[in-house]
């Protein structure tokens, strides 16, 4: 097997080589289009939330638990997957397949629910089954990529953006039924399914496979320089979920003040197209930061993006009630850096991590990303709620802030290590 630390100067001519056969680029789209149509379903519920919110009478705040019950169930399936070690042990394409099915028979729930009690609970399981959908496929791309690793998992990472946003287009398009985006997203997780199923197979850069250890959690959280990687993650995702489920909720609530009236809670069809562009956008940002990243290094890649994206969220309150013409340009910017470093950190998981844990390292980092999420989503309408919208999102600053500085010590750690590896190697 292939370690997965990649030594600076290791990134030889024949990994080039490997990674420019139309196989591995093959193998590449295949997986970035199926997290875009498996991780459609994420959102399903916000895009819809008015419907519901209209249906079962919620406030704001309840309309965000479905977004939340999601993420609840996300960190739920990564914890059990991580005990387990099931991102080690199954093949990938298996449990990717089968958890896509899942997720889709769940999401399709919701057009049978009569209340909100139930679909919170098929919103859970929603998140459940996904999480053997994303940190598995970031590994399984990383066996057909190394010295352009960065940019491949951006690519995918990318993908599964677009995939976040789409609801919020199906659902422009589709008007006020959210029978249209339930089906359309839950149809494409299943062709998602058996898209892997049939052409996925590992690459040439498979990583170490050993049998099941439960101590293997304890043998990831006790690396450091993991530890440090995912606590530039948590300050990214700190930020992120935020952003993206509250971002339409805002744009409206900008809207009807700039109109100098209440906000009733509908969306417009040009503030779900706005929405759509604002986390869209991000997929671009992915595959950019990708490039960047393998080129100048993805801690310091992550510290500039972090610092772009906590800046975005300080002015957002400043420009909270101005003409679209500003107000959009600003949460284009926003989304377009607020996701451009989340493949980065996944890429590092890869790269420090012991090579027969990475697919454990990778699900317990998502899975404390996650469970941050939770949080955040809910302060923020609780936010919005006391002091108006207008202040809702500058708090979301001490996230980047605080991945800065992770990003910053990992630099130093990695440093330090490299120093005394050659120090050792050169003998006394």
């Amino acid at each position: 097997m292939v370690a997965n630390v990649l030594p600076e100067g290791d990134l030889d001519q024949e990994s080039r080589d490997r990674e420019s056969s139309g196989r591995a680029w093959r193998m590449l789209a295949l997986l970035s289009l199926a997290q875009l149509l498996g991780m459609s379903m994420w959102f399903a519920a916000s895009a819809a939330s008015p419907h519901f919110r209209s249906a079962w009478d919620l406030s704001v705040a309840q309309a965000g638990w479905l977004t939340t019950a999601v993420q609840l169930g996300f960190v739920a399936g990564t914890i059990v997957a991580a005990v387990f070690n099931l991102a080690d042990l199954i093949p990938g394409r298996r449990y990717l397949a089968a958890c896509a099915l899942l997720a889709a028979a769940a999401n399709a729930g919701l057009l049978v629910v009569g209340e909100f009690g139930t679909a919170l609970a098929l919103r859970f399981a929603t998140g459940f089954f996904l999480a053997g959908v994303y940190p598995p496929g970031m590994k399984m791309v990383a066996t057909w990529f190394r010295a352009r690793r960065g940019f491949a998992i951006g690519t995918m990472v990318g993908a599964l953006t677009v995939g976040n946003a789409s609801p919020y287009l199906v659902d422009a398009i589709g008007g006020a039924d959210p029978r249209f985006v339930v089906w359309s997203t839950s149809g494409g997780a299943v062709v998602a399914a058996l898209m892997v199923a049939i052409g996925y197979r590992d690459g040439p850069y498979a990583f170490d496979r050993r049998p099941f250890s439960w101590g293997l959690v304890g043998t990831v959280l006790r690396h450091r320089e993991w530890r440090l990687t995912t606590g530039g993650y948590l300050g990214h995702m700190w930020e992120l979920y935020a952003f993206w489920t509250w971002v339409a909720t805002f744009l409206a609530a900008s809207s009807a003040s700039r109109a100098g009236v209440p906000w009733t809670g509908g969306y417009s069809t040009t503030v779900k197209l706005a929405a759509f562009a604002a986390i869209a956008i991000g997929g671009l940002g992915c595959v950019w930061g990708g490039v960047v990243a393998d080129r100048i290094g993805r801690e310091r890649f992550a510290i500039r993006a972090l610092l772009v994206s906590g800046t975005c969220s300080l002015l957002a309150g400043l420009f909270f009630g101005a003409s679209a013409l500003v107000l959009v340009p600003l949460v284009l910017v926003w989304g377009y850096f607020v996701i451009a470093d989340s493949a980065q950190f996944s890429a590092l998981v890869t790269e420090v991590s012991p090579s027969h844990a990475v697919g454990t390292a990778l699900t317990v980092q998502v899975a404390l990303g996650f469970l941050l999420t939770m949080l955040t989503i809910q302060i923020v309408p609780a936010i919005a709620e006391a002091a108006g919208w207008r202040w809702a999102f500058p708090l979301l600053v001490a996230g980047p802030s605080f991945g800065i500085w992770a990003m910053r010590t990992l630099m130093r750690a990695r440093g330090q290590t490299s120093e005394l590896v050659r120090s050792a190697s050169a003998g006394p």
